[in-house]
């Protein structure tokens, strides 16, 4: 199904094409959230591919670690949410091919064992074989990685093993024990410019709410800029970039972390690696949620220390910038890159908040009306009713949940498009913003 914004109503396609504008009173309207998108390069799993990685799932079939160890912290990272928000509840995984990867091998007599997957956590695999009693002839083959025992079968000759989630078998002839023979030779490779790519162009089928990038080589960050801005307005695709240290990208689908942070167990975060937090606390928040002076869980300070005019600087530059108080990390604002406002493009959009609920509004329009409505509802009065009944009852919802204020039914039309199988739709929102700025006057007698 076609999507994107419109301009002219010159389509081809049958589709939902949306605009979002803002008036000079900059209400708006729309969005949605949940699923995050990351390209990491890793010792293990599987390569160049998308991997769902759900919230609470174990982790070692995707990286080959469980979620508390070092090597998978980034992951737990984007699981965290806030003190008040939520994680996301899944991450699309892309573990991107590297030059001069390896996978790590043993052999022991006639049986060889092959690391399932290229990367150095293959050379934490040993293969223990020790003789069996009985069945006579036999031996119990274990697989034993970081000294944890993963797979274990009986086997008398190499053709009688199954391939496990941590090595496949090759060789002909009897299996022979062995003590404990270590898998070597697996290397992680060099990850090419190029790499990320393919990671996009295996990401675009995809649904998406966040795009985390925790490198900082420009080309990838102009890439994945391109590629968030042409789903929203190509592809009907409503998400955004999460980076860090970007030189002024200006766009609300770019949100710019300048902030490193110190965690409570003494590891330093670079601005890069709080996008793995900032990013899964983006899409975890709904769309009636700020970030605003939300915590950081576990962080305890911030890297660098800022002034009150750098973080005056930061704001005004379209920059997410965390700030430490009383021993603990916050959100100094949640706001995204855009700082050149228009009429149709106004200073509304800069909040996250904003930006989430045009996403969820956008989203669930697309879902609802490409599935039960086009090339099913007439396109005559009563059609053009039940449209404009379903949007109003949606509306309303939000409206309950304090994503919109002041909404009648009177404030949508849904009228007759140029073309005999068009409609067009014309809605004015005003959105409910968190409460960020409170002025006191104390007067003492």
């Amino acid at each position: 199904m076609a999507g994107g914004t419109w301009e002219t109503q010159n389509k081809v396609r049958p589709g939902v094409y949306i605009n979002f504008k803002t008036d000079q009173a900059e209400t708006l309207a729309i969005g949605e959230r949940g699923v995050v998108a990351i390209c990491e390069p890793l010792s293990w799993g599987p390569v160049g591919q998308i991997q769902a990685v759900a919230a609470g799932a174990d982790t070692t079939p995707f990286v080959g670690y469980d979620i508390t160890e070092p090597q998978a912290r980034f992951l737990r990272e984007i699981f965290k949410g806030t003190n008040r928000t939520g994680g996301p509840r899944e991450v699309l995984l892309y573990r991107p091919p590297a030059s001069g990867s390896a996978q790590a091998k043993a052999t022991v007599g006639s049986l060889t064992a092959t690391a399932k997957y290229p990367g150095k956590r293959g050379n934490d695999i040993t293969i223990v074989i020790t003789a069996l009693t009985e069945p006579e002839g036999a031996f119990n083959v274990q697989t034993v990685v970081g000294g944890v025992i993963r797979d274990a079968q009986q086997a008398k000759q190499v053709s009688d093993l199954a391939a496990n989630g941590w090595v496949t078998w090759s060789g002909e002839g009897a299996v022979t024990a062995t003590t404990a023979s270590a898998l070597t030779g697996g290397q992680d490779g060099t990850v090419q410019t190029a790499a990320y790519s393919s990671f996009l162009t295996a990401l675009e089928p995809y649904q998406f709410d966040v795009l985390i990038y925790d490198g900082e080589e420009s080309a990838v960050l102009t890439a994945f800029q391109s590629f968030v801005e042409r789903m929203v307005e190509d592809e009907g695709k409503y998400c955004q970039l999460v980076a860090a240290e970007m030189a002024s990208p200006d766009s609300r689908f770019v949100i710019n972390n300048i902030s490193g942070a110190v965690m409570d167990d003494g590891t330093a975060f670079t601005p890069q690696q709080v996008c793995w937090w900032l990013g899964g606390a983006e899409a975890g928040a709904s769309y009636n949620q700020s970030l605003t002076y939300a915590r950081y869980p576990g962080a305890v300070d911030v890297s660098p220390r800022m002034a009150n005019s750098q973080y005056v600087d930061a704001i005004n530059g379209g920059q997410v910038a965390l700030v430490a108080e009383d021993g603990a990390v916050k959100v100094e604002q949640d706001i995204n890159t855009l700082v050149t406002f228009t009429v149709e493009n106004g200073r509304a959009f800069r909040k996250n908040r904003i930006i989430r609920l045009c996403s969820t509004i956008a989203n669930d329009l697309y879902r609802e009306f490409s599935n039960n409505y086009i090339g099913i509802v007439n396109n005559n009065e009563q059609g053009r009713a039940m449209f404009k009944s379903a949007i109003v009852s949606y509306l309303l919802a939000l409206q309950g949940e304090q994503a919109i204020q002041g909404f009648d039914a009177d404030d949508i039309t849904v009228g007759q498009g140029d073309d005999i199988d068009s409609i067009v739709v014309n809605l004015a929102l005003t959105v409910v913003d968190s409460v960020e700025k409170i002025y006191l006057n104390v007067t003492i007698s």
